[in-house]
């Protein structure tokens, strides 16, 4: 280990502030946990500065996606034998904010969504959850049929003027872009599925129209934002981050996604 010595939330806040995070911030994170480094205290450390340098008025947002939770039929990684699907779609437990834990998304998004305060939103497959002064807002009114559309935190986000930190990974990554897909003129849509509780505490099976997702030319999207100048550039810790504004990254995104997507090569999968 090359590290002179361990990282702590102190540490860390510093850098995340030298990055250019302010309190007030609402600020939308996505994290690869052990680039950091070692951490005096680990992810909760992590917490703790990221809630340190937005402060008491600030607002933290992960996303806290449940990818298990969508239709057999479409799996892939691995796939699943056409007679176990009507058993998942009838028996998977339906998506619940306080039960059901986030999936392929890193350790961070866990530990905010059971940390104490925290909300998270009611979508079965694409939630956020939040910590800080505009949770509420964030996480209220996630529309079934807006993953990642106006009504869901990414919307939200992007109303409240926000912030997008890349903690040690990379464009394709950025949630927000899908804001920038939904944007389009005629985004792809598709049926989905997954199954949600009922208030009895029972599950059932949901099919819905909603947009098929991209993310094959994020990173390219990413880069074309960077040469703007618009992405701060730094370390927290021993991770590279990004730091940027989200409005002007979707902005630019659907104006890049316009003129550009009809020549890329862009592989589509369901959300």
């Amino acid at each position: 280990m090359d590290q002179a010595q361990p990282h702590t939330a102190a540490t860390l806040t510093g850098d995340l502030r030298a990055l250019g995070v302010v309190p007030g911030d609402v600020l939308l994170v996505h994290s690869s946990v052990k680039s950091l480094g070692f951490v005096a205290g680990g992810v909760q450390a992590v917490v703790e500065a990221l809630l340190s340098a937005v402060g008491p008025g600030g607002t933290l947002v992960v996303p806290t996606h449940t990818s298990e939770n969508t239709d057999p039929a479409g799996w892939q990684n691995p796939p699943v034998p056409e007679r176990w699907w009507p058993v998942i779609r009838s028996e998977a437990p339906g998506f619940d904010p306080a039960r059901s834990p986030s999936r392929w998304v890193g350790v961070l998004p866990e530990a905010v969504r059971t940390w104490p305060g925290a909300l998270r939103s009611d979508h079965p497959q694409v939630s956020c959850a939040a910590l800080g002064a505009h949770a509420r807002e964030v996480t209220a009114g996630h529309d079934l049929t807006e993953s990642h559309g106006e009504r869901s935190p990414i919307g939200a986000v992007y109303r409240l003027g926000g912030k997008i930190l890349l903690l040690g990974c990379a464009h394709d990554s950025n949630t927000s872009l899908h804001l920038a897909e939904r944007r389009q003129v005629a985004p792809p849509m598709g049926e989905t599925g997954a199954a949600i509780s009922n208030a009895d505490g029972t599950s059932r099976w949901v099919t819905w129209t909603d947009l098929v997702t991209g993310e094959d030319d994020f990173d390219q999207v990413g880069a074309a934002f960077e040469e703007t100048g618009a992405v701060t550039v730094g370390q927290v810790g021993s991770a590279a981050a990004r730091l940027m504004d989200q409005r002007p990254l979707v902005d630019f995104a659907v104006d890049w996604m316009a003129r550009n997507r009809h020549s890329v090569d862009v592989d589509v999968a369901g959300a």
